[in-house]
């Protein structure tokens, strides 16, 4: 009997590994094992330097009407490939990306129906891995909708976690730190109220979701090129450590109406034993197709100021009039009493144009310029704006020639209150309003409850109005910085007009209640990853009741780790967001984010770790300047600043913009010093870096 058990083990692994297929990463560290279980099951297993990184993980996908894609597969056939290219993106980080892989491409069939076949395609970077699902045209194959996607990937232990509670239509909550085994635990704090929520599960997590397992890898899993598809969050089984796909679902439930010839986005697990190398990956970007526009010389990175922080803290309003119900065409603005605080008047703007000039700015942003906003929101309103027609006192015509005077651009906002339906029907005629009158770029929002109602923030019908957006925005050559949209998958690299999103909780939150001080030191980790975030920094008066008496908030940084900000959050749109008379006291501060670069060359990871520190090095686009960023969350520390990537052999002016001796987040947040000194590539300079604090570095 022992014999005969011995012998059904040997066969059965031979069958295994008949079915197993394995593919290395260039550098070899990382390995990828494709295999079927015995009743067809597809799996997956991923290692990095033989520590287990994703074990033995299924994959499927669940249908509604056709027989789901979970089992019964055979391989039928295999092929391997490897690719080496460099590109250069319009903007970014770095002035060219490597994009290198090894790829296995396994073409699964279902000989019980018909021979119907996918295909599960993986690259495997030295970064980390992209897989997807694939869908061929043939005769058993053509329209299918998704119930739900079964993506598997089993954890290797109880890690720790930097997560967002899963959710339909918000990432604006503060990021908790714990072990996955406490989300549950968690949950019903981390929830906190939002104008648009739709949460799933006690364990249910939002991507990108940051990991660092206790032998010291850190894995970040995302998802990349998501197009016409529902967004991924990641259930977890806390019993056994395993994430699994969860699609939004649409107004009646389900997750995605597809048709042959078709694929899913990319699914993305980087992975690396050092921090920085999660925020130098490109893996995402590299996961997307190259840009569809021949001509990109009108997409140029921007930096502006706004009418915008004195609404936010309740200085200004967006408002002209104080009408609790408006009817866009039936209410005469011109006769009704203007409130006396509208922000978006034409003398005001000026100023703002005047500052921007003044102080080397591209553009001014200027929302509540619109009628519509006396009852905007929550009320579910589907004609909420046209998107064309001014306020009595925005007189468009003059500010447009007031700016080109300048050489200053405005930037448009387009609000939608979550009707997107009524945005796609004024689409055309608000960009070409746009052209004529000027305007090259756009803020879009999407605040409150989608029209048409059902439809959630990140189902498939609003990821498809994303893009449509975008391309359209494209054709009349404007760029786009959409807030309240879906979080980014790299799709800039496809669309680099598409230069900002907010998709997280912003300096904007400051205002109203404030924002943890590890904040933004777990964002680059997460967030980030799949894009830029018009994160909106820069903001000097850090006591909210200096501008508004009723708002008691407080902006939980130091001066200077605003500056620091414009360094550590990329972004190739970056306000300066504070008041111009603010600035004005705090000139010689305000120097640094008058210099400092929105393009860069190359960037150089210094010191990181997610949750605690970062400090991040780039060098200007074209230019022999660098700068330095450097932030920390609510503890003091000291940073180790290296200047190793200046050329050997010459030395700069670095000018430091640090924390006071006696700062501090929250009792002395304006307290800062400036100096120079001379630096070269073999400088090591140690920095002290107040609670809530952080510094930045000119070098020229």
């Amino acid at each position: 009997m022992r014999i005969y058990l011995l012998a059904l083990v040997v066969f059965f692994n031979s069958v295994l590994l008949v079915k197993a297929q394995t593919i290395q990463s260039p550098d070899k560290n990382l390995t990828l094992k494709f295999a079927l279980q015995d009743n067809g099951v597809p799996t997956y297993q991923l290692t990095y330097k033989q520590k287990a990184v994703i074990k033995t993980s299924k994959l499927g996908l669940e249908t509604k009407d056709v027989p789901s894609f979970l089992d019964g597969f055979t391989i039928t056939k295999t092929e391997q490939a490897t690719f080496d290219e460099n590109w250069n993106p319009v903007w970014g980080e770095q002035k060219t990306i490597r994009n290198h892989y090894n790829e296995l491409l396994v073409t699964l069939t279902q000989k019980a129906l018909k021979d119907r076949f996918i295909r599960i395609r993986f690259r495997l970077f030295n970064d980390g891995l992209g897989f997807r699902y694939e869908f061929p045209s043939q005769p058993e194959l053509n329209y299918f909708i998704i119930k739900e996607e079964h993506t598997q990937f089993a954890l290797a232990g109880d890690h720790k976690a930097f997560w967002l509670p899963g959710d339909f239509d918000t990432q604006e909550y503060s990021t908790v730190t714990s072990n996955l085994s406490e989300i549950r635990g968690k949950m019903k704090a981390a929830i906190t109220d939002n104008v648009n929520q739709t949460t799933f599960s006690p364990t249910g997590v939002q991507t990108p979701l940051m990991m660092k397992s206790k032998d010291g890898l850190y894995i970040n899993i995302h998802e990349a090129a998501l197009v016409d598809y529902s967004c991924m969050s990641l259930n977890l089984d806390d019993k056994n450590m395993v994430l699994e796909s969860f699609l939004t679902p649409d107004a009646i439930g389900l997750k995605g109406f597809m048709q042959a010839p078709t694929q899913t986005p990319w699914r993305t697990v980087i992975v690396s034993d050092k921090a920085g190398d999660i925020l130098l990956s490109k893996l995402v970007y590299n996961l997307n197709e190259p840009t569809k526009f021949k001509d990109v010389s009108w997409i140029k990175p921007v930096k502006y100021v706004g009418v915008w922080w004195e609404m936010i803290t309740g200085k200004s309003t967006w408002s002209y009039t104080d009408l609790n119900s408006v009817k866009l065409g039936v209410t005469d603005f011109a006769k009704a009493k203007p409130n006396g605080k509208h922000g978006a008047n034409t003398a005001h703007v000026k100023e703002y144009i005047d500052f921007a000039a003044k102080n080397g700015f591209d553009a001014v942003l200027v929302e509540g310029w619109n009628e519509g906003w006396e009852d905007w929101f929550g009320k579910t309103k589907d004609y909420v704006f046209d998107f064309v027609t001014p306020y009595p006192d925005f007189d468009v015509k003059e500010l447009h020639r007031y700016a080109a005077s300048k050489g200053i651009k405005i930037i448009m906002h387009h609000e939608t209150s979550g009707s997107v339906r009524n945005y796609e029907r004024h689409l055309d005629t608000a960009y070409k309003f746009m052209v004529e009158n000027g305007y090259n770029a756009v803020k879009s929002g999407y605040v409150g409850q989608i029209i048409p109602r059902g439809e959630h923030h990140y189902g498939q019908w609003l990821v498809n109005h994303y893009l449509y957006a975008i391309t359209k925005a494209a054709d009349y050559k404007i760029m786009v910085n959409a807030h309240e949209a879906i979080r980014p998958t790299g799709l800039a690299r496809t669309y680099p007009n598409l230069i900002g999103n907010e998709a997280a909780r912003g300096t904007e939150y400051e205002s109203f209640g404030g924002n943890n001080p590890d904040h933004t030191t777990i964002l680059p980790f997460t967030r980030l990853v799949g894009g830029p975030m018009d994160y909106t920094p820069g903001i000097f008066q850090t006591q909210i009741s200096a501008y508004n008496p009723e708002n008691k908030s407080y902006v939980h940084t130091t001066l200077t780790k605003q500056l620091a900000l414009y360094v550590t959050m990329y972004s190739p749109l970056q306000m300066a967001a504070d008041l111009p008379e603010t600035y004005n006291k705090f000139s010689d501060a305000f120097q640094f984010i008058k210099d400092v670069a929105i393009d860069w060359d190359d960037s150089y990871m210094v010191e990181a770790e997610p949750g605690d520190y970062l400090t991040i090095a780039r060098k200007a686009k074209g230019k022999n300047e660098w700068y330095v960023g450097s932030i920390t969350d609510e503890n003091a520390r000291t940073a180790t600043v290296k200047f190793d990537y200046l050329p050997k052999g010459k030395t700069y002016e670095a000018t430091i913009y640090a924390d006071g001796k006696e700062a501090s987040f929250d009792k002395n947040p304006q307290s800062y010093t400036i100096r120079k000194m001379k630096v070269t590539s073999k400088t090591v300079l140690k920095q002290a870096v107040a609670p809530g604090g952080g510094f930045a570095i000119s070098i020229k």
